[in-house]
């Protein structure tokens, strides 16, 4: 996430157009582009909070910092004839440094989306449930930031 102490107003009321997310596209299938957060697998030994700051470097090209927790998505899917149950904790990054770039091969594309957009945009119902969630955070977690003096980098 970019701008969150930004998009604090003066009267304390929080501007969340002004707060952006990084999310990634990928091509389904039939060739459509899908846009999701960005997500994988725990390398051996470490956390989930050091997953999601490495997965979103290597899938988006920023350096981002944990600084809240968002939920935990469980699902099912089928590859090769073989069903796969999969658990994923997501998190609120901080933007700390870099460019957003495709240049991992399972990433068709990269882009900001302004949070007043997010639900719309993202392709899979669970990801919009946790982007409501995220949604009523963000005011509160954005005033701590601006309160704690923090900046997004530019």
């Amino acid at each position: 996430m970019s701008g969150l102490a930004e998009s604090v107003r003066e009267d304390g009321t929080v501007d969340l157009g002004r707060i952006y997310v990084a999310l990634i596209g990928r091509l389904d299938r039939r060739g459509r582009l899908l846009w999701s957060m960005p997500k994988g697998h725990v390398e051996p030994g470490e956390g989930h909070a050091a997953t999601a700051e490495r997965e979103v470097w290597e899938e988006t090209g920023v350096s981002g910092e944990v600084f809240a927790e968002l939920g935990v998505i469980d699902y099912w899917f089928v590859s090769d004839g073989v069903r796969i149950h999969k658990t994923v904790h997501h998190h609120l990054l901080r933007y700390l440094d870099g460019d957003l770039n495709d240049e991992d091969p399972e990433v068709t594309e990269v882009t900001w989306v302004p949070t007043s957009e997010l639900i719309e945009r993202l392709a899979y119902a669970d990801e919009r449930k946790l982007a409501r969630c995220a949604h009523d955070m963000l005011p509160d977690l954005a005033r701590r930031e601006k309160s704690e003096g923090r900046r997004t980098p530019r």
